[in-house]
């Protein structure tokens, strides 16, 4: 295997991680307006990821940073031609990375709820076009002969790049009611469990025709494999969900998220950004990566970094793993 092929293999990884974790993340920042009935329901949403939102978003920092580092044309293409959609991302992540910081630091109901407003809307939107964004690099876009993206923003917003967001959206949220039913107690545990249900079918019901229309354009035996065990496993999440055996259905929705993400690595491969004009000039493992002294480095800087990242970040869930109600909040509003 080639140096090219095992850094499409680490990116592939790192959002399939990335999605693993924020999309649960996304999913309870969803939740509190689907679910949570009062402030203090949303201050038990907060506080179920408020220990570890952050550390989630470092897989999307290395995603971005290897992609750079690894296949520079992927990423200028990328970065140019996905431009506004990518900026509404990451304005969305900053606004909501500041809003869980800011949300306590005052006592007035109504500076904390505009706050969790901004939770919410960013936690969806982030959500929908992440899937949209996705699905039109796996579909192929209108790249030129000198690698550079020549369409529209409204080229990007195809029937299957919107099926892509709202299949991102659910499953998402379906990933966040699983965990919040893992992390909490009382009704809203309960509660949990039955929007899961009702989120879970819908999720399921778009993700089957995704994937079935991803495979039926791009797929191959591999890819096939993958949308098999993504389908099996939400069909089981939602069949343990409904058996109140949580740890089980958070389990399988993220089996079913890892699966359907390399799903889209394995119909890719080994194009990192299809041309839809001419797929001579897609964007490939070959074409769009860096040299090979580049790859090698990097390598050796990962194999060292990657380790000690994942120790700290399962230490981390380790620590908050135990299930809060709204009788451990504390009385003073705050966090």
């Amino acid at each position: 295997m080639q140096l090219t092929d095992v850094w499409f293999v680490v990116i592939a990884v790192l959002w399939i991680g990335y999605f693993f974790l924020e999309g649960f993340d996304f999913g309870v920042g969803i939740l509190t307006k689907l679910l949570a009935r009062d402030r203090a329901e949303r201050r038990v949403l907060i506080n179920t990821i408020g220990p570890v939102w952050d550390g989630n978003e470092v897989w999307l920092l290395s995603a971005g940073g290897a992609t750079f580092a690894a296949f520079p044309e992927w990423y200028a293409t990328l970065f140019s031609g996905f431009y506004l959609p990518l900026l509404v991302i990451l304005v969305c992540l900053i606004v909501r990375g500041v809003a869980f910081e800011y949300r306590a630091k005052r006592p007035e109901e109504r500076w904390q709820r505009n706050w969790e407003h901004a939770i919410f809307w960013t936690s969806l939107i982030t959500a929908f076009l992440w899937g949209v964004a996705f699905a039109n690099i796996v579909r192929g876009v209108k790249i030129d002969a000198e690698m550079e993206y020549v369409g529209n923003l409204t080229d990007l917003f195809n029937p299957y790049a919107l099926l892509g967001g709202l299949v991102t959206l659910t499953l998402f949220t379906f990933h966040g009611a699983v965990f919040t039913a893992l992390k909490t107690l009382g009704d809203i545990r309960t509660r949990a469990r039955r929007l899961a249900t009702g989120v879970g079918a819908a999720a399921a019901v778009l993700a089957v025709v995704f994937l079935l229309w991803t495979q039926a354009d791009r797929g191959d035996t591999a890819s096939l494999v993958a949308t098999v065990v993504a389908a099996v496993a939400l069909l089981a999440a939602l069949g343990t969900n409904l058996a109140g055996r949580e740890g089980w259905s958070f389990t399988f929705s993220g089996l079913a998220i890892v699966a359907a993400v390399a799903m889209l690595f394995l119909s890719l491969f080994p194009d990192v950004m299809p041309s839809t004009l001419n797929e001579d000039w897609s964007l490939t493992v070959t074409n769009a990566a860096s040299t090979p002294y580049t790859l090698k480095i990097m390598t050796w800087c990962a194999a060292i970094a990657t380790p000690v990242v994942l120790l700290y970040q399962g230490w981390t869930y380790w620590v908050f793993r135990k299930r809060i109600g709204t009788h451990h909040l504390a009385p003073s509003g705050g966090h």
